[in-house]
């Protein structure tokens, strides 16, 4: 069922960005450079920004579209199993290999991540209209393409990089904010200690997220955006979207693995509520 908005009408969502295999391998610590230390565990999970979005939206009753790329190898199917199991709708290119992010997740939930691009380097530009959600896991052609024809239009701006554009929507951590900062109403994310919402660079909303164990953060930002987007577009007060948002960030964050972390709205209004 897809989520409603306070109008009564269903969210609508597409979703423009990277699709991945991910590989993760769990340590007591991360390595230090040159370090060579043993895992206790090796898992595989769909991820990739966009597919872990896409995802996350989903589960909290968006009706979804994801634009995105996955390659022509036997890894592709695997990287799809969590977008067709949560009811995205897919438009794809078929280029090349799947995309892949290598991931070391030590017991504290802290983590490094290498990501291969592969087919995401072939997603084209497409001009949604509509409510849209990106990353820059993908060019910014593709970006720019995306937000023309938008009618809202959001940039989690991560991996950060300069680009030249204004988004609806700009979602960022502490340190993406060196980097990216333009956005009519900008969200800055802080980790345990919450996040933010900045408009013409005064801050008018500000949450903390739930006490929660730390497993793993892959997919906890994704989480938040996602949540943030859907709250808003659901047409929620900024502080209570804030607070959703920062909800579903600490339960993704209590989980192992991107995409299998992400909450559902259940899950989500039963946290809220304790």
């Amino acid at each position: 069922m897809g989520a409603h908005t306070l109008l009564g009408m269903a969210v609508e969502l597409t979703v423009v960005g990277s699709i991945n295999l991910d590989l993760v391998a769990r340590v007591e610590r991360l390595p230090r450079p040159g370090e060579t230390i043993s895992g206790s565990a090796f898992e595989r999970f769909p991820g990739g920004k966009g597919a872990n979005q896409a995802v996350a939206a989903a589960r909290l009753g968006a009706h979804v579209r994801m634009v995105g790329a996955v390659g022509n190898d036997p890894l592709a199917e695997e990287a799809l199993d969590g977008l067709r199991a949560a009811g995205v709708e897919l438009e794809l290119e078929h280029a090349g290999t799947t995309g892949i992010a290598l991931i070391v997740v030590a017991a504290d939930g802290e983590n490094q991540i290498v990501v291969i691009p592969g087919a995401n380097a072939a997603v084209r530009p497409v001009s949604p209209r509509g409510a849209v959600l990106c990353q820059l896991e993908v060019s910014n052609d593709v970006v720019a393409a995306a937000a023309r024809d938008a009618a809202f239009f959001a940039l989690n701006a991560a991996p950060a990089r300069p680009i030249d554009l204004v988004p609806d929507l700009l979602i960022v951590n502490r340190l993406e904010h060196e980097v990216v900062s333009r956005g009519r109403l900008v969200a800055v994310t802080y980790g345990a200690d919450g996040a933010a919402l900045f408009e013409h660079g005064l801050e008018v909303a500000r949450a903390a997220p739930p006490t929660v164990d730390a497993v793993d953060g892959t997919a906890a930002g994704d989480a938040f955006a996602a949540c943030l987007v859907v709250s808003l577009l659901e047409g929620r007060p900024r502080d209570e979207a804030l607070r959703r948002a920062c909800a579903a960030g600490a339960l993704a964050a209590s989980r192992l693995g991107a995409q299998p972390s992400l909450p559902t709205a259940g899950e989500l209004e039963a946290i809220l509520a304790t």
